[in-house]
């Protein structure tokens, strides 16, 4: 009969260890995702930003010295971040494979003019700034014109501030819920140890002498859950870095080694402060509240 309840108490133990270690890890894990995605959220939305094209179109007339200054001409300016010359040839190659049908067979000549597609900096990706792109643009004689989405350019930068909002609210309500959550945990783990805790008491224990052991072995605990945290979120980043290798995840190391690190740092001390006022708080309880 001993030996049965000496089971249950053990696998009792074990099951409140795991919860722990599970509330620690998946708390950790939704908070340190949330700071990666921060600290590279800029480079994101500077990646949409400069995703959006200036398509400038030039006269028949234009040859190939024109368009040699041209580049020169966008290389000086301070706007462009890149650019690819596009010759009328290809660009009806690509008309024909995006409409299935060679329109240049019913016309007898290609009706499309050579052009370059630029991709502006992201700090310039506002219609103020295109417009002023636009202006500089327009001066060369030999531009027949110039196109670019001004509506989604409004709409990606509305957007960018709205999701930036919301994160920063996001990030703070969970701030709240995982302190809550892991407090809730660990007053449950000592909840259980609550008898021992006022017999040791009983006996002559110091509370600085029965807290010890209590917050030792949640710190571990907190530490596994960090460490699986931490383990699982560079997981993750690898297998972004794999699939999309354009995002440049690990471009600021310093700063993902930051929020990895912070994480750990989290694990312990939340676990330390939540043990140390939940035996505290066990400590002050006259025997009859125990029950």
């Amino acid at each position: 009969m001993a030996s049965s309840f000496d089971k249950y108490q053990k696998r009792r133990l074990i099951s409140s260890y795991f919860s722990v270690v599970l509330s620690v890890f998946l708390v950790l894990f939704l908070l340190g995702a949330l700071g990666l995605f921060i600290i590279n959220s800029k480079r994101l939305s500077d990646n949409f930003k400069e995703d959006i094209v200036m398509t400038v179109f030039f006269k028949n007339e234009a040859n190939d010295t024109v368009f040699k200054a041209f580049e020169e001409e966008i290389k000086a300016g301070k706007y462009a971040k890149d650019f690819k010359f596009v010759p009328k040839e290809e660009a009806a190659k690509m008309h024909k494979e995006i409409v299935g049908e060679d329109f240049m067979q019913f016309l007898g000549m290609n009706p499309l003019q050579n052009s370059y597609d630029i991709h502006l900096k992201a700090e310039y990706v506002s219609n103020p700034g295109f417009a002023n792109m636009e202006r500089a643009i327009r001066k060369n004689t030999f531009v027949a014109d110039v196109v670019y989405d001004k509506q989604l350019i409004t709409l990606v930068n509305d957007n960018i501030k709205k999701i930036s909002f919301w994160v920063l609210i996001v990030t703070g309500v969970l701030m709240v819920i995982s302190v809550l959550l892991i407090n809730s945990s660990m007053r449950l783990s000592i909840y259980a140890n609550r008898f021992i805790i006022k017999t040791m008491q009983m006996v002559g224990a110091t509370k600085s002498f029965i807290r010890r052991p209590f917050i030792l072995r949640s710190m571990l605990l907190g530490l596994i859950g960090g460490i699986l945290a931490v383990v699982t979120l560079v997981i993750v980043l690898l297998n972004i870095e794999t699939a999309y290798p354009g995002l440049d995840i690990f471009n600021q190391i310093e700063l993902t080694v930051l929020v990895l690190v912070a994480v750990l740092g989290m694990s312990i001390l939340i676990t330390w402060i939540s043990t140390y006022f939940a035996t505290q708080r066990f400590l002050n309880l006259r025997t009859d509240d125990l029950y």
